[in-house]
């Protein structure tokens, strides 16, 4: 089959190579893509969130399925718009999106459907947002109810800055702090079956030792060695199946991919965050440990037929990522530097790099274009030793001012950053 990956980033880097190694996959395509993806599939200069564009390019080229990547476009109902044309689509509606569209939306799904979280006050003025922080005390956790790129959510000790954030936001969603390791997982759904993939990790602060702003993620690793046997199970039978039925059962079902940002708190397992989406980095890592063909379990859930399909395979070792991100990021992020060293990494074994932040500049050299510019992958038969490839693969790249973390997956793998 012919598929069109819509989206820019590294996640849609990782799908559309998770697509072209699947055998039953002809032809990828990209709107509208970026240099990485360019090396694998054909891009096309269509702007994502513009429904009636990506709707009319996939009905051009007359691709089997529309996968899309980012939230953005599907909280704008570009998966609606393809399936009004009669093409399958990845991806929810715009109404089913509201589960990442809108904090507040999210917790009356969870409430309806008795799905463990954080207990949170939907708040839209200060005085609401001052009691709030009083009701639920320090750490303070503060979310933006709408779409913020991974970036709207404050979680703090300082109540001024608490309040600041809320200011900042207008409408937001106080919550009570969760103790306890955070993990993400990815259930593929047709809106009735769901199938988890394997749980993964990953780091939202800047800074090592999870210090300094939240961005939309450094790095991620998985499996996760620590985590229960039965994590994924649990998962599905207490937190995703609930919402997805909860869902349906409102006339919104969610077809696509289910997102639960989870904390294994001393209470058991906690939502922090839905999101509509693969998440990223974390899909770097997931897709890359992936064996099976990811086209036809993709095309089962656009279709209704999640049920019959082949069940995920997985690589028995493990994945390790590493963001590294341009000077200024996850502020105003500095543009038109030079990428160098990525001919080195091709030929290092275990090792992928997935584009973000690029572009190519007049002369034909590779440059940065955003904030997070590259995901690093490496594979290894165990997190310390695809850990030790991921690093030593990112310190040939070079960038002037970039950054990265240094930690990734340290404790998970006992070493030190």
């Amino acid at each position: 089959m012919d598929v069109l990956v819509v989206g820019a980033g590294g996640r849609e880097h990782a799908l559309v190579r998770a697509l072209a190694d699947d055998p039953t996959v002809e032809v990828v395509h990209a709107a509208p893509g970026n240099p990485g993806i360019a090396e694998l599939a054909e891009i096309h200069a269509v702007e994502a969130t513009d429904g009636a564009a990506v709707a009319d390019l996939a009905r051009k080229l007359q691709v089997d399925l529309v996968v899309i990547g980012p939230e953005a476009p599907l909280v704008a109902g570009v998966a609606d718009a393809v399936r009004e044309c009669g093409i399958p689509c990845f991806g929810p509606s715009a109404e089913a999106a509201r589960i990442e569209g809108s904090k507040a939306f999210a917790k009356e799904v969870m409430a309806a459907a008795g799905v463990p979280t954080a207990a949170a006050r939907v708040c839209e003025d200060p005085t609401q947002v001052a009691a709030a922080l009083d009701e639920f005390g320090s750490p303070y956790v503060v979310k933006n109810d709408g779409l913020a790129a991974g970036k709207g959510v404050v979680v703090t000790t300082d109540r001024e800055a608490a309040l600041a954030h809320a200011a900042a936001c207008g409408r937001v969603v106080v919550e009570e702090y969760l103790d306890g390791p955070e993990v993400s997982l990815f259930g593929v759904t047709d809106g009735t079956t769901v199938v988890p993939l394997v749980p993964a990790q990953d780091f939202k602060r800047v800074g090592d030792g999870d210090t300094g702003p939240n961005t939309g993620g450094m790095g991620a690793y998985a499996p996760l060695p620590w985590a229960p046997a039965d994590l994924a199970d649990e998962v599905v039978a207490r937190i995703l199946q609930p919402t997805v039925d909860e869902l349906r059962r409102r006339g919104t079902p969610f077809a696509g991919l289910l997102y639960a940002g989870l904390a294994l708190t001393s209470r058991g397992v906690r939502v922090v965050e839905f999101n509509a989406r693969f998440g990223d980095p974390e899909t770097q890592s997931v897709l890359t440990l992936l064996r099976s063909p990811v086209g036809g379990l993709l095309h089962a859930a656009a279709t209704g037929g999640l049920a019959g399909a082949e069940p995920p395979r997985w690589d028995p070792g493990a994945a390790v990522t590493v963001v590294v991100a341009a000077e200024g990021y996850p502020g105003t992020p500095r543009r038109g530097d030079l990428v160098e060293g990525l001919d080195e990494l091709a030929a290092l074994e275990g090792v992928r790099v997935f584009h973000a932040g690029t572009a190519v500049d007049s002369d034909g050299r590779l440059v940065t274009a955003g904030g997070r510019v590259l995901a690093v992958t490496a594979t290894g038969p165990d997190v310390a030793a695809a850990r030790v490839r991921a690093y030593d693969a990112v310190g040939r790249i070079r960038i002037e001012g970039a950054h990265y973390r240094r930690d990734i997956a340290a404790k998970a793998a006992g070493q030190s950053a």
